[in-house]
């Protein structure tokens, strides 16, 4: 443990210094929130990609597919999915469009220009809306932390919970942008290589991928089986177009999206896209493939979502492990540092929309972080959950509010005041409504029907404008 833990220390020292020496580069609002929109291909694809996959890619796809088995492999199509949607589709239009509008977070650029009679209540219906997803999601993320520091090194769970979200907040109360940019490039890296070495050690461990597939035909009767039970052709589907909601979210998320207003080219755009979704194919196969081999290496796993740790301290020595338990330290802190800024700047910016002292805008950022850090620690703490179930949920509320405004509004042009407020509202709340009320397979009902009921509203409402 002695390798483990010095490893960890080094790790969170670095993310410490790029904090410091992001610092030195905010002078203003827009700075701290886009990093005057100079980011090259590498930081945004990276930053992008790895902010928006979270502990939940490492830890809650692993744990899905050692839970699932087979059926796990329909997470790797819809999550790609969603990369390529915001890559092809809406990072090129968003470039240009926030460009044109100067606005700095996505919840300005649906608001519409200044004088819009929608204006001033979609910037605080936005914030409330990310405010809220934003402080369960983030406290998934910090109760990842904890679950990472608590299983390697004995910490207590509480106290494991406060020590990785502060090496969080004061990188992100240090440097801003730039800091969540940068950390969150390296450790996409450092997540990409983990996604490639472990699943191949344990898929060696395993005697190959032939012994992996005979192993997964004989655990159902039928043989290979794309489901996760012997429901009826329609539940089956269900299961399947559901996973395929989550892909529909992406473009729907302000923490990853706002890494498109704020790349410095179109060129880099096309750069970018290249290695994102490379990325996201090493991530997603390797984190299924992981699980897969984890229902033949461990027994008695009472939560799929320990999974890796598991596999990290089995195959690596203490040194290595060390580095796989910075990855997942990694995937947390990746989301959560740009969560917390878009909330900061959600209350400091949207909330607050006035021309001002820039300088003081920084300030008062600075200080929501810490305040949003601080509920979601407790929320954490006090109100544990699965890490996969938290994360979508957070995931989708987001994705229905803003996701189809977001792609009606590039693709169409503005929406009107009405239909806009409507869409907003009817996202967000149906999906809170339906995650807390009803079950469906894989979740169908709850990410669909609301991103298809906000998407026929922004339609409305853009025909209509487009009419007078």
């Amino acid at each position: 443990m002695t390798g483990v833990l010095i490893t960890l220390i080094v790790y969170q020292f670095l993310m410490l210094g790029i904090g410091w020496w992001a610092s030195k580069r905010n002078n203003d609002s827009e700075d701290y929130y886009l990093g005057g929109r100079k980011l090259g291909p590498l930081v945004a694809a990276l930053s992008a990609s790895a902010s928006s996959s979270s502990a939940w890619s490492l830890l809650g796809v692993s744990g899905a597919a050692f839970t699932w088995g087979l059926p796990a492999i329909w997470l790797i199509p819809s999550t790609v999915a969603g990369f390529l949607i915001n890559w092809y589709l809406v990072a090129p239009r968003l470039f240009a469009k926030s460009r044109e509008s100067g606005a700095i977070t996505l919840t300005e650029f649906i608001a519409g220009p200044p004088g819009d009679p929608a204006r001033r209540t979609i910037m605080r219906m936005g914030a409330a809306v990310i405010l809220f997803s934003f402080t369960f999601y983030i406290a998934a993320q910090f109760q990842a932390a904890g679950t990472t520091f608590a299983t390697v090194l004995g910490v207590e769970q509480g106290t494991a919970i406060i020590i990785g979200a502060v090496v969080v907040l004061a990188y992100v109360w240090l440097g801003g942008f730039w800091a969540a940019s940068v950390t969150d490039t390296v450790q996409g890296l450092l997540m990409a290589l983990s996604a490639l070495l472990l699943p191949l050690l344990a898929l060696l461990a395993v005697n190959g991928p032939g012994e992996l597939l005979r192993n997964l035909a004989a655990e159902s009767p039928g043989g290979l089986q794309l489901w996760t039970s012997q429901s009826s052709w329609p539940a089956a589907l269900g299961f399947v177009f559901g996973l395929f909601g989550i892909g529909l979210g992406y473009p729907g998320q302000p923490h990853v999206v706002n890494r498109f207003m704020a790349i410095r080219s179109e060129q880099a755009i096309v750069q970018g896209r290249r290695i994102a979704i490379t990325w996201a194919c090493i991530i997603y196969t390797g984190m299924v493939l992981l699980g897969w081999c984890g229902r033949i290496l461990v027994e008695n796993l009472g939560d799929g979502e320990q999974l890796l740790f598991t596999l990290a301290t089995l195959l690596l020595p203490a040194v290595l492990a060390g580095v796989m338990v910075s990855a997942i330290l990694s995937a947390i802190m990746s989301t959560a540092d740009s969560q917390l800024l878009v909330a900061a700047s959600s209350v400091s910016h949207d909330l607050n929309d006035e021309p001002g002292n820039a300088a003081g805008g920084v300030s008062r950022a600075r200080w929501v972080v810490l305040v949003i850090g601080l509920l979601a620690i407790l929320l954490a703490i006090v109100f544990p959950d699965r890490i996969f179930s938290r994360v979508l949920f957070a995931w989708q509320a987001l994705a229905a509010a803003f996701g189809p405004l977001l792609i009606i509004t590039l693709w169409r042009g503005p929406v009107r005041p009405p239909w806009r407020i409507a869409a907003l509202a009817s996202g967000f709340l149906l999906t809170v409504a339906l995650s807390w009320t009803l079950e469906s397979p894989g979740d169908w009902i709850e990410r669909l029907v609301p991103l298809a009921l906000a998407t026929v509203l922004a339609l409305m409402g853009s025909r209509a404008s487009q009419s007078n």
